[in-house]
């Protein structure tokens, strides 16, 4: 077993157990291994099965240095190969996931561990039941949030938007009166906003929902850490950093992780991938070929879920554009039951249609043939989009989809807005001007601008690399004669 100097620094890596989450943090948990962190990385049990499912059993096995470990979820077991019930795990991981952590961290710092005891915990921004017990550690604590900074700046603000009355709705009337589209012109940094711009767990009618008070709680224990971490860059999202520079810890934007993540020298982790679906290698085959920007790529991310008529809706708006498309469609993408196409769809579009479960999405958008993205507005989607130039079709599901949705659309210009109560006739009309119409045109200079924007952020020197190099060194790394 390999023994590691005492003095190497240790973190404990943690996100929040779903798709969305733990792709980024594997992301900065490999960054931070580039420079010179024993890591360990820790999925719930339920994910690092699925992990080992759709990856192979070999697939985690990392260096002597990276090591998996896991804790409960504290809900029922189960063997589905499905994102879990998001509520549900919310309320599990705030009550039931400390005492677990606190008896890993007990194992890890064992002296017949063979590893550096732990000296930093960096955690998801809504598992910040690690604040507690970094505390009692008396360890630095970051926490990453992975959504994107006005989408966070949300989340900060659901309490005011309690004490304002504008949340919990006062009837299921207002989600659909018009009442949504009341302006909010008070949040600092965040211009023309409206209600329907928030994460949408502001659009309940029930004092208690449960994720109201979870993003709540979580957003208002930001406070608590040493230091908060975002996936974005300074320059796509400056006035609403600059207003929270204000109110939080010392705040480090390393994005696009992507980007940042491509600069480390090859490793045997280059090969350990995030994804809890099997791959589809044949969709990136597929692609190969097409004339550039020629092809619409569909996908509605890992938790997004319709109803088999949107999920027509969807398919004819697709069909009738004319253009070809790869669209991936999760076993579990429509709401209780398998998603079924109809089969005059799938006959008319065998020759320019491509249907799979699942895809490496980096590698699909930096394809060529790829000319625009019909998504959900995800934030690791969204930034997946610009790291490629490629503008966006938006019908934004739950959480900061919405406020991602409307920065693209309305702050951006990279992209346009389809409605919730989705028509095929709109679908054909908003894909044919994202291909080919002018405003598509515009659109597509101005994701390039925001491409390069990137390209300057993650670069050695640029703002993103020197904040990881910041944070690090200020942060995480023990401090001399300490």
């Amino acid at each position: 077993m390999a023994s590691f100097a005492s003095h190497t620094p240790h973190a404990v890596c943690i996100p929040y157990p779903a798709q969305g989450h733990i792709t980024p943090m594997l992301k900065l948990a490999k960054l931070l291994h580039s420079k010179g962190f024993h890591i360990t990385f820790v999925n719930t049990e339920y994910n690092h099965r699925r992990l080992l499912n759709a990856r192979g059993p070999s697939a985690l096995d990392g260096l002597p240095d990276f090591r998996f470990e896991t804790i409960p979820d504290g809900l029922p077991p189960s063997d589905d190969d499905a994102t879990q019930d998001i509520p549900a795990l919310c309320r599990s991981t705030m009550t039931t996931c400390l005492p677990p952590f606190l008896d890993l961290l007990s194992e890890l710092n064992d002296p017949s561990s063979e590893r550096p005891p732990v000296s930093c915990i960096v955690s998801d921004g809504v598992m910040s039941f690690t604040l507690d017990a970094a505390r009692q550690l008396g360890i630095p604590k970051v926490l990453f949030w992975t959504t994107s900074a006005c989408g966070f700046m949300g989340y900060i603000h659901y309490r005011h938007l309690v004490e304002r009355g504008l949340t919990p709705l006062k009837d299921v009337d207002e989600l659909t009166n018009g009442y949504l589209d009341t302006p909010v012109d008070w949040v600092p940094g965040m211009k023309n906003m409206r209600l329907r711009d928030f994460p949408s767990f502001i659009r309940t009618t029930d004092p208690s929902d449960i994720m109201l008070h979870f993003a709540m709680d979580e957003a208002g224990r930001a406070s608590m850490a040493s230091a908060i971490v975002l996936n974005t860059f300074d320059e796509l999202e400056s006035s609403v950093l600059n207003a929270m520079a204000a109110i939080l810890p010392p705040m480090y934007t390393v994005g696009p992780l992507q980007l940042l993540t491509s600069q480390i020298p090859p490793s045997p982790l280059d090969a350990m991938g995030s994804n809890l679906w099997k791959e589809e290698p044949a969709c990136l085959r597929w692609l190969q070929g097409k004339k550039p920007g020629s092809v619409v790529y569909v996908n509605f991310g890992s938790i997004t879920v319709m109803t088999n008529q949107q999920l027509i809706e969807f398919a004819w708006g697709l069909a009738n554009s004319g253009y070809e498309f790869l669209w991936i469609v999760r076993p579990d993408l429509v709401k209780g039951e398998s998603a079924v196409l109809p089969q005059e769809f799938t006959v008319e579009t065998k020759e320019r249609g491509l249907l799979a479960s699942w895809c490496p999405q980096e590698e699909v958008l930096a394809q060529p043939a790829v000319g625009g993205f019909l998504t959900h507005s995800g934030w690791n989607s969204t930034l997946e989009s610009i790291c490629s130039g490629v503008s966006m079709l938006s019908w934004p599901f739950f959480a900061e989809q919405q406020t991602n949705c409307r920065y693209v659309c309305a702050e951006w210009g990279a992209g346009m807005e389809i409605d919730s109560d989705v028509k095929r006739e709109v679908v054909e009309g908003l894909i044919r001007e994202l291909m080919g119409g002018e405003k598509g045109k515009e659109m597509k200079r101005r994701m390039t601008e925001w491409k390069e924007a990137a390209g300057r952020a993650a670069q050695p020197g640029g703002s993103s690399s020197a904040n990881l190099e910041r944070m690090v060194k200020e942060v995480l790394l023990p401090r001399k004669g300490s």
